[in-house]
């Protein structure tokens, strides 16, 4: 049992710091696949290892995709280790082999999940569900459902449910995208909104949203040239706008 800090400074370098230069890299796997287990951040911080092990040396971990799909919880969108754990995430589901359940189940969870997430998060997530539609046709069933429930307490998928393949992902749509068409961020809802068109079959290239940050987003925001808008259809009579004001008898705006 290691402390959780020191969990922390070894799995960030164990990538590229330690595993490269061990003669038997195998001899880390049941380090790494107990921290896997822990949960949390320090389960993120132990999928670059375990990466190298599953496509360098032949690890097999059965229930890899079921502990994938565990880690993704509301804080996902807001831990510092988001951009290294979508990184890999894009790298694990990028086999056209898995089934339809899995990413389905993945795209759903994700989706529910954004409706709480930060628009820098948003911006990186929306084109990350796209590409998954793109690698697996047989899940944009999610997008196009016009018989889907018109009421939203109706949807069939199971949040609660650990095991993808029981979450009834495959049977649901995806609503939480198209409310997403009315984000408060013009450009979040922009984004949502490339789902009611057809998509292309090139890849969005998602490397340089993974590190988006807030301060990102609000310098690109104030460094538009915005035209000059009028906020007043009328000019403004008196102090408070209206012509028989008793105000204005007694106050004026110069």
């Amino acid at each position: 049992q290691l402390p959780t800090g020191l969990y922390k400074k070894v799995l960030v370098i164990l990538h590229d710091s330690i595993l490269p230069y061990m003669n038997e890299p195998t001899l880390m796997m049941d380090f790494l696949t107990m921290a896997y287990g822990i949960g949390g951040a320090i389960s993120l911080l132990a999928l670059n290892g375990l990466f190298i092990l599953i496509h360098q040396h032949n690890l097999e971990y059965p229930d890899f995709y079921k502990k994938l799909y565990s880690l993704l919880d509301p804080s996902i969108y807001h831990v510092k280790y988001r951009a290294r754990f979508f990184h890999l995430a894009d790298l694990f589901l990028s086999s056209s082999h898995l089934p339809a359940y899995l990413v389905a189940a993945f795209i759903k969870r994700l989706s529910r999940l954004a409706l709480t997430a930060p628009p820098e998060a948003l911006l990186m997530v929306i084109p990350f569900i796209c590409n998954l539609f793109r690698r697996h046709p047989a899940c944009k069933v999610l997008v196009h459902r016009p018989d889907g429930p018109e009421d939203l307490s109706e949807d069939p998928y199971i949040m609660e449910e650990k095991e993808p393949s029981e979450s009834r992902a495959l049977e649901s749509s995806l609503w939480e995208l198209q409310s997403l068409q009315n984000h408060y961020h013009p450009d979040v809802a922009q984004a949502a909104a490339v789902l009611n068109q057809s998509l292309s079959e090139i890849e969005d290239n998602i490397s340089g949203l993974l590190e988006l940050s807030a301060c990102e987003l609000f310098d690109r925001e104030i460094k538009k040239k915005k035209a000059d808008v009028p906020l007043e259809f009328e000019p403004v009579r008196g102090l408070f706008g209206k012509k028989n004001d008793i105000f204005t008898e007694h106050f004026t705006l110069d």
